[in-house]
């Protein structure tokens, strides 16, 4: 799923071709993309962009007379950009939103169909599709260590809820929890305030790292990021399962649940101790390796 560098760098990208132009025209290939009836999606056609915002892990195109299109894109969608007179995408998009300047159309990998496209009317209507997630290049270290103890969860699940913190997903909690050297599954109430502040710093130093490499490679590709992925070679843990951590040498190792994967170093995040992951340590039982010197 696309997260905090990723969502503002499509913003900034689109900010920068849409701000000013008319929404000439809006085709729902998909029409169950749509999640609103009022007011009827028709009625954003013709109007002015006043420019592209972010709501969490939303999309958000402002247009004149205090109306809102809300893109989530979810795990598997993405956003193209086609300039005027491009040919028209060969795989069926979702929906295509047609300006002067071009068009902005967006995609889903899969057969689930979990992106979704909003029109609402009223700054009080957009805020109410805001999860209440602070921002945390913004917020002070008060109230960034007020939200870790909202509920004692693991650290992994408490950067990750869209209600504590904005924009934080799989991917980059992976990271900032590496960077921070501390265990996905410590409990956010048990952080020292000098941990909770080292959690801080690697948060914001993770999310603005990221945004400025994505920002400099959307540059290099016309002013629009041409690979949005969850996983990137130059990340430290996550998607490295098995590899190197790029601070210790150790292999990177793995808890696998539902749809996710929290990926981490045993020697600079736990000690050197393995976390079980339930399926394997279910099967393997005794057999299961508790520290990661004890790797074959």
């Amino acid at each position: 799923m696309p997260e905090l560098p990723d969502i503002t760098v499509y913003v900034e990208s689109l900010d920068a071709k849409v701000r000013g132009d008319r929404l000439q025209r809006i085709r729902l290939p998909s029409p169950f993309v749509l999640r609103t009836a009022v007011p009827p999606i028709a009625s954003a056609e013709g109007r002015r962009v006043d420019g592209v915002e972010r709501l969490g892990k939303r999309i958000v195109l402002a247009l004149e007379g205090e109306c809102f299109l809300v893109i989530h894109l979810m795990i598997a969608g993405r956003l193209q950009w086609r300039p005027a007179g491009a040919k028209p995408p060969g795989k069926g998009p979702l929906a295509i939103f047609e300006f002067g300047a071009g068009s902005l159309v967006l995609t889903e990998a899969g057969t689930k169909r979990r992106a979704s496209l909003h029109f609402v009317q009223g700054r009080e209507a957009l805020a109410a599709m805001d999860p209440g997630g602070i921002d945390v290049m913004a917020c002070d270290e008060a109230d960034f260590a007020q939200r870790l103890t909202v509920e004692n969860h693991t650290l992994k699940r408490t950067l990750t809820d869209p209600r504590l913190f904005s924009g934080i997903g799989n991917a980059y909690s992976d990271e900032i929890l590496h960077h921070a050297r501390l265990s996905p599954l410590a409990l956010s109430r048990s952080l020292s305030a000098e941990a909770a502040g080292r959690l801080l710093a690697a948060t914001r130093s993770v999310l603005d790292g990221w945004t400025r490499r994505l920002r400099g490679e959307a540059a290099a590709h016309g002013g629009w990021p041409d690979k949005v992925t969850a996983f990137r070679p130059e990340m430290a843990v996550h998607g490295r399962y098995g590899q190197p951590c790029p601070v210790c040498g150790a292999p990177v190792q793995r808890i696998v649940h539902a749809e996710n994967e929290t990926n981490y170093c045993a020697r600079c995040q736990t000690g050197g101790k393995l976390l079980a992951d339930r399926a394997l340590s279910r099967l393997l039982k005794a057999s299961w390796p508790k520290h990661v010197d004890d790797l074959g």
